[in-house]
């Protein structure tokens, strides 16, 4: 798991570095549209199904700037998140048990609408202020010996963020880090565990158009 996850960083990174040195592109789409590519970090908190950080997501947005500073637009990511959970038995019900150990998986695909708010246009470094909302699709997983078992399940989203386009270079796109909070109101079960909404820290790094 380390071996992939480690593989990953490298092609993420690698892909980033790839479009901010190739693309001779203006730093923005226009003087009023904007988009950011990402690939995140994210922590979840307190869920007690899956809470081990990542690497494994991405977060796509665009936007149109409706004043000089203030924008709308749209986004969408996802994420997945894994924890292992040594042998133990657990009840199943009807006075049977079940003794084995798990790989959990959490995984995460909120899209909607996102409001942002640039303090600065006309400088390299633009700092913002965003909120994302809008709906999320969630799905926790168990794998044990050779069986599996799964909650699908859909909640409300939203996540406030802080971030900054920087734009180093006349011509070409520009670096986007971002760092945020979410919160989705998924429920589910799996097995002897119960999910009732799901809190994430993260980071972003990726490409700003």
């Amino acid at each position: 798991m380390k071996t992939i996850y480690k593989k990953t960083v490298k092609v993420a990174a690698l892909l980033t570095l790839t479009l901010i040195m190739a693309m001779p592109a203006k730093a923005q789409l226009s003087d009023n549209y904007y988009a950011n590519m990402d690939w995140q970090m994210n922590f979840p908190v307190g869920n007690h199904f899956a809470e081990d950080g990542s690497g494994w997501g991405m977060n796509f947005e665009a936007g149109y700037y409706l004043t000089e500073n203030a924008s709308l637009g749209l986004f969408m990511a996802y994420h997945s998140n894994h924890e292992y959970v040594g042998r133990a038995t657990l009840p199943i019900g009807d006075g049977a048990s079940l003794t084995t150990d798990q790989q959990h998986t959490l995984f995460q695909m909120p899209f909607g609408v996102a409001g942002r708010y640039t303090f600065t246009r006309e400088s390299i470094f633009q700092p913002y202020v965003s909120l994302k909302v809008g709906p999320q699709f969630a799905r926790l997983t168990s794998d044990f010996s050779a069986y599996q078992t799964r909650d699908n399940t859909w909640g409300f989203y939203f996540s406030p963020e802080i971030g900054m386009n920087i734009y180093p270079w006349v011509y070409g796109p520009g670096i986007h880090v971002a760092a945020y909070y979410s919160y989705g109101t998924n429920k589910g079960d799996v097995l002897t565990y119960s999910v009732s909404g799901l809190s994430n820290f993260g980071l972003r790094i990726g490409v700003a158009f």
